[in-house]
């Protein structure tokens, strides 16, 4: 793909991806002459500060490193990342003490660097003004704010007003999205262009819908399945009992306790299984107990390999507050598993109600217990996994590869034409 792909988009009139039925719009490229093209791979800063390995910017920002592999030289500006073959890395990482003061220094940091390089396209992960290009994975805080005030009472209210780190985030989210650098928004969902058109007001020229891509054969029905039973009896769980998975950090944020009120109202046999890393957890099962659930909701811990949990269960269940586009969703479908999530994620506008799974309000607890009421065996769910599975065969890593790169080609081209002569 590489230098024939950017070669191809720069010499053509236009590239017309829009035949694709997984891109919301064409990408159009003015022409340029020959003379002009990059005689040498696009240098791509990407900025992303610490890495977590069950974090869902942090796996797209690994899948399209991969992905684009031969195509462009990448270099990660971060703290702390895996190790990787595809890419440099350039660590920054300044002495800081609380969020607010590691947030601050980082961004501080990377504009340094950042302004001592020769890059010819800078792409944050980031709220940080110093990039051409950013990558909304994260969402609006502003957008994100407001859904989170709903969950609490009048005191909890003003604590979230009075935390520092959110006067922070507001501001450096005002001076990215008004900066005079930034030339494009990658959103991974319709709904954070939509936020960011209603909250900044900003162009749909600048905003360009590139959806996460998915590798289908990784997560294939097949290999998920291969411990479903091992697992299912490690846990007591009855081989035709429903079983519904919820994956992610942040339980507050992503529902667990409309995941146990639901279960709960439902009543039934269905189990939950509860995979990720909370360091409240403790009071989820204490909710669990609380709600007579003891038996039927399994907390797991993080797990490394959570294809086999997809396996052994027979649908994602992720009621979250704000989720931009929940990775996990996408991984779920491709095992085959329908996903019940709430309209504020990203992954609602994938489902297709009734055939792929179901959205509902994230706080409806009672709505997502009736649906979890009439379906009470494995085999009520089975019924609806070839739908989820090619929900999502169009977004492989090629296909958001391939979107990326016709973006940079675009944004280079733009460049080249602004710089004089």
């Amino acid at each position: 793909m590489g230098k024939a792909l950017l070669a191809l988009a720069l010499q053509h009139d236009s590239v017309h991806l829009a035949s694709l039925a997984f891109w919301p719009a064409a990408i159009t490229l003015a022409p340029l002459s020959p003379s002009a093209l990059p005689m040498s791979p696009i240098k791509l800063a990407i900025i992303r500060q610490k890495y977590n390995p069950s974090g869902g910017a942090e796996r797209f920002v690994s899948r399209a490193i991969a992905a684009l592999a031969g195509s462009v030289d990448v270099t990660l500006i971060t703290r702390q990342w895996e190790a990787h073959a595809g890419y440099q890395s350039l660590t920054v990482n300044p002495f800081y003490l609380g969020s607010v003061w590691r947030e601050w220094s980082f961004a501080r940091a990377v504009k340094r660097a950042v302004a001592a390089s020769d890059f010819d396209l800078v792409q944050s992960h980031e709220r940080i003004a110093a990039c051409d290009l950013y990558r909304a994975g994260d969402g609006v805080h502003r957008e994100w704010l407001v859904q989170r005030r709903r969950q609490l009472g009048p005191l909890k209210r003003l604590g979230l007003w009075l935390n520092p780190q959110h006067h922070y985030a507001l501001a450096a989210e005002k001076a990215l999205f008004t900066s005079p650098r930034l030339r494009a928004v990658i959103c991974n969902s319709r709904m954070v262009a939509d936020e960011l058109k209603r909250w900044f007001a900003l162009p749909d020229s600048m905003l360009q819908v590139i959806y996460s891509g998915i590798d289908a054969e990784a997560f294939h029905p097949d290999k998920a399945r291969l411990q479903r039973t091992p697992l299912r009896q490690q846990l007591g769980i009855a081989a035709d009992a429903a079983v519904l998975v919820y994956v992610g950090s942040g339980f507050e944020r992503k529902g667990v306790a409309t995941c146990l009120q639901a279960l709960a109202q439902a009543g039934g046999d269905t189990q939950l299984v509860v995979v990720g890393h909370d360091k409240r957890a403790s009071r989820y099962r204490r909710l669990a107990a609380r709600f007579g659930l003891s038996g039927r909701v399994h907390f797991v811990g993080a797990q490394r390999n959570v294809l086999d949990w997809y396996g052994m269960a027979d649908a994602l269940f992720l009621p979250t507050l704000y989720d931009p586009f929940p990775n996990v969703a996408l991984e779920a479908f491709a095992c085959g598993l329908p996903v019940l999530t709430s309209d504020k994620s990203g992954a609602a506008e994938f489902v297709r109600e009734g055939e792929n799974g179901f959205v509902r309000d994230a706080l409806d607890a009672t709505g997502f217990a009736r649906l979890i009421a009439t379906r009470t065996t494995a085999a009520d769910w089975a019924c609806m996994a070839a739908a989820a599975r090619a929900t999502i065969l169009p977004y492989s890593p090629a296909a958001m590869a391939e979107q990326l790169t016709a973006l940079y080609a675009r944004l280079l081209a733009e460049k080249t034409q602004a710089t004089p002569v």
